[in-house]
């Protein structure tokens, strides 16, 4: 277990922490120290302890808010996906359309080639001259 050092409202406490969070929780540490410093600006310094909880509610509140948008954000990709199902089946419905009359296209042309050729064989004589 390692140790850091973080300091709050111009505190330093140190806590145990598991290897190779240091970083994380000196993070977490300095936005929690942001609320409580603007909380103390406005309100001064009313007590070590109302600071820390008026600073863990609005952190909270703020994590309930943040939590609820991600909700509605979800809902609208289930929304979206829903959407985009009949248009992407629809699309490839047009894609099979368009290649079925492609291949149609394609054989007529093969079968009036063949025409063509058997027409000019028929027209040459023995001599393989044009009648």
């Amino acid at each position: 277990m390692s140790k850091v050092t973080i300091s709050l409202n111009g505190q330093a406490f140190t806590l145990g922490c598991e290897e190779g969070q240091q970083a994380y929780l000196r993070e977490l540490a300095a936005h929690l120290d942001t609320r409580v410093t603007g909380l103390a600006e406005r309100m001064g310094q009313i007590g070590e302890m109302r600071l820390l909880l008026m600073a863990a509610l609005t952190v909270s509140d703020a994590m309930r808010e943040a939590r609820g948008r991600v909700s509605e954000l979800e809902c609208e990709i289930v929304d979206m996906k829903e959407r985009l199902s009949p248009t992407e089946a629809h699309r490839r419905s047009d894609r099979a359309r368009a290649v079925e009359i492609i291949m149609a296209g394609a054989e007529r042309l093969e079968h009036m080639a063949n025409l063509d050729a058997s027409t000019a064989v028929s027209n040459t004589d023995a001599d393989g001259e044009n009648t």
